[in-house]
């Protein structure tokens, strides 16, 4: 480790060229480009990116023509990497930390970062901004000085990158890096949805809209609190073979029910609806769906999927009143990443917290367009992305 800091220190407070995977327009292949990295500023840290790994957001914002879409963009958001280099005012951080970057701001002293109840910073107000957290301007430029712009305060497809420090938890360097990857975002939101958000309790019914990597974690995550049946809805059949490796105990194709819709399925199969249903596509029908199969009195229907800017919600002022149901939203999980996550890591560790079955895939950096393709085409649910391999 001595020696890898001081490796690493050579190029402390220095501007650094290396490789980007560069999103030069919407829904076009990332291009491979030489770019400079700015050293960190008051409460940034420098990480040298080991590996990435590809969510589904990063395809949503490639594919955006329109804010908060923009270009010329470094992507990707899900990494695990060292501490390279701090800025001034960096205390709880050092040259050579193992750490991953994560979109959700933690300060850890505003009347939020330091509740239990919840996980939305208000001094750092997550937003989805194309630059730095604090000051509005960006680390990244080409080589013939053209500003490029970050995602998500992480922007990991570069083999450097610069992110606050509220944007940063340190890990517990005995995780794999392709293993620790996954908890900057997928995995994390979709566990935390279950057992943080929604509290799933031993013996309960779980509903999980959407089979893919984030509604597969929330089976995990509902697996892990002891439910005695989960119930994944899809329209890839496919998705229930790999559910079970997941705990998903019944598959409903969504598609096989044209002349009903598929909440009354659900309230069927149930008897009446099941206690937590969980939204995890981004769609609008879908929330109102789940929000009418989960039982009256005590069900909770939990939104973790993205929908496009602007959708609305719609839903009957008696049946909030009368039916008794709670509808939420989960962020990240409902996590606080500075002190949540090193929870998760230690159920990883203590093998109660599967993280293999999550990686189906895995390339090279030159490859990174391939893991765009295997996710596009519904093959991957992780492709690890490494900087070296």
């Amino acid at each position: 480790m001595a020696a890898t800091q001081a490796k690493l220190s050579k190029t402390a407070g220095k501007p650094i060229h290396c490789r980007a995977a560069v999103a030069r327009k919407a829904g076009e292949p990332l291009v491979i480009e030489e770019v400079i990295v700015a050293p960190p500023k008051s409460c940034e840290v420098r990480i040298k990116i080991i590996c990435t790994s590809l969510c589904h957001s990063d395809v949503t914002f490639w594919k955006l023509k329109d804010f908060p879409g923009c270009f010329p963009r470094i992507l990707g958001h899900e990494a695990f990497g060292i501490v390279e280099s701090v800025g001034e005012n960096v205390q709880d951080l050092k040259e050579g930390d193992s750490v991953i970057p994560i979109f959700l701001p933690d300060c850890t002293e505003c009347i939020d970062c330091t509740s239990k109840k919840s996980n939305n910073c208000s001094k750092f107000q997550f937003k989805v901004s194309p630059w730095m957290l604090r000051d509005g301007t960006s680390r990244f430029t080409t080589v013939d000085g053209e500003t490029l712009y970050h995602c998500l305060f992480v922007s990991s497809f570069a083999e450097y990158t610069v992110v606050d420090i509220a944007n940063v938890t340190k890990i517990d360097s005995r995780v794999p890096p392709n293993r620790a990857c996954l908890f900057s975002c997928g995995v994390s939101t979709g566990v935390g949805a279950a057992l943080r958000t929604a509290s799933v309790e031993q013996g309960s019914t779980v509903v999980i809209f959407g089979l893919g990597g984030i509604g597969l974690a929330v089976a995990e995550g509902a697996r892990i609190c002891g439910a005695s049946r989960i119930i994944g809805v899809d329209i890839n059949t496919d998705k229930f073979e790999i559910g079970k490796q997941f705990g998903v105990t019944d598959f409903v194709n969504s598609n096989s029910y044209e002349d009903k819709p598929i909440s009354q399925v659900i309230n069927e199969m149930t008897n009446g609806g099941a206690d937590y249903c969980f939204e995890c596509v981004g769609m609008g029908t879908l929330v109102q769906e789940a929000y009418a199969c989960c039982r009256k009195g005590w069900g909770k229907t939990i939104v973790v999927g993205v929908d496009k800017p602007g959708a609305i919600l719609t839903f009957k002022s008696f049946d909030i009143l009368h039916m008794g149901k709670t509808i939420m939203g989960s962020l990240f999980g409902g996590l606080k990443p500075k002190s949540d996550i090193p929870l998760l890591v230690k159920r990883y560790l203590d093998k109660e917290l599967e993280l293999d079955k999550f990686v189906t895939h895995e390339v090279s950096f030159q490859d990174i367009n391939k893991a765009f393709d295997l996710l596009v085409e519904g093959k991957s649910l992780r492709c690890v992305i490494w900087m070296d391999k």
